[in-house]
């Protein structure tokens, strides 16, 4: 069996997290790379938009991921901030895209479950449970912690729909 890379993406209009991942045939995951693309100093919001798109096809040009997973909106404090939050999902959805990319979306909770065991989980329980799973010593930035989540999650949903029979694409629409 072949492997894929898997780019994971969190977006986000101030930090977009971006994770690489790579997994086996068997289901064993490793970390091709992480970090966090910092757009908050831009002036206009259009600025970072671009640099959001900009940074994301540096990185599928280096590391070059087969599939994205991206993390679906979820209800923001006010609507400017998830209108924002749309925006910059959209501009690192286009980048993937205007790479031939499939990408898949994933609920929050769905991406909890698949990483921790449980929707519910908070941002420590994450960070914690990526590191293990990647074999990764040391913190992690937040943002590129939930990237490289979202990569999990996906990785897992394809492993569970190549046993079950069951597309990809239904195992992200869990709530």
């Amino acid at each position: 069996m072949e492997s894929l890379r898997i780019l994971g993406i969190d977006p986000g209009s101030v930090r977009t997290g971006v994770g690489v991942i790579e997994a086996d045939g068997h289901g064993a995951l490793r970390c091709v790379h992480h970090c966090t693309l910092s757009v908050g100093g831009e002036d206009e919001f259009p600025q970072r938009l671009a640099r959001i798109y900009d940074g994301l096809l540096a990185i599928i040009d280096e590391h070059h991921p087969q599939e994205a997973a991206v993390e679906r909106v979820f209800m923001a404090k006010n609507a400017d901030s998830a209108l924002k939050l749309g925006q910059a999902r959209g501009a690192a959805i286009c980048a993937a895209v205007g790479r031939a990319l499939a990408v898949h979306e994933y609920a929050p909770n769905a991406i909890k479950q698949a990483v921790v065991g449980g929707g519910h989980a908070d941002k420590v329980q994450v960070q914690h449970m990526v590191g293990v799973l990647l074999g990764l010593r040391g913190a992690l930035q937040a943002d590129a912690a939930d990237a490289l989540a979202v990569a999990i999650a996906h990785a897992h949903a394809r492993e569970g729909s190549r046993r079950l029979g069951v597309p990809a694409a239904a195992w992200g629409r869990r709530r």
